[in-house]
C-alpha cells in the first residue's frame, strides 16, 4: 500500500506562486502526478514525472508555468506553480502508480491523496 499526503494549497491572488508537496510512504512507486479536480469537473491531468528519472509530462494548460519535481532523499514529490490564473482553482491531488509510463488519464493511477485546494482569486 502507498499513502500520499498533499500540503501546501491555500488562496493566492492571480500571478502569485504557490508551491505543493506530497509525502510518499510505503511501497516505491515508479511515477507520479498531480490532478486537478474543479466543482463540476472531471478530474484534470496537470503533470506526471518518473520518480528516478528527469522524464516529465504537462498539460498544456500548465506548461511553461508549473513544474513536476521530487527529492528522493525526502520522499516528496513538488508541484510548483507560478503566474496562477482564476481557473487552476481546484483541489489538487497527488497520485502514484507502479507504471514506468507517464500517463495523463486518472484510471492510470493506483495511489491517490486526500487532495490540496488551491483558489486563485482577486
Amino acid at each position: 500500500q502507498v499513502q500520499l499526503v498533499e500540503s501546501g494549497g491555500g488562496l493566492v491572488q492571480p500571478g502569485d506562486s504557490l508551491r505543493l508537496s506530497c509525502v510518499v510512504l510505503g511501497r516505491t512507486i515508479n511515477t507520479f502526478g498531480w490532478f486537478r479536480q474543479a466543482p463540476g469537473k472531471e478530474r484534470e491531468f496537470v503533470a506526471a514525472m518518473r520518480w528516478s528519472g528527469v522524464n516529465t509530462l504537462y498539460s498544456d494548460s500548465v506548461k511553461g508555468r508549473f513544474t513536476i519535481s521530487r527529492d528522493n532523499a525526502k520522499n516528496t514529490a513538488y508541484l510548483q506553480m507560478n503566474s496562477l490564473k482564476p481557473e487552476d482553482t481546484a483541489l489538487y491531488y497527488c497520485a502514484a502508480a507502479s507504471s514506468y509510463a507517464l500517463r495523463s488519464r486518472a484510471s492510470a493511477y493506483e495511489y491517490w491523496g486526500q487532495g490540496t485546494q488551491v483558489t486563485v482569486s482577486s
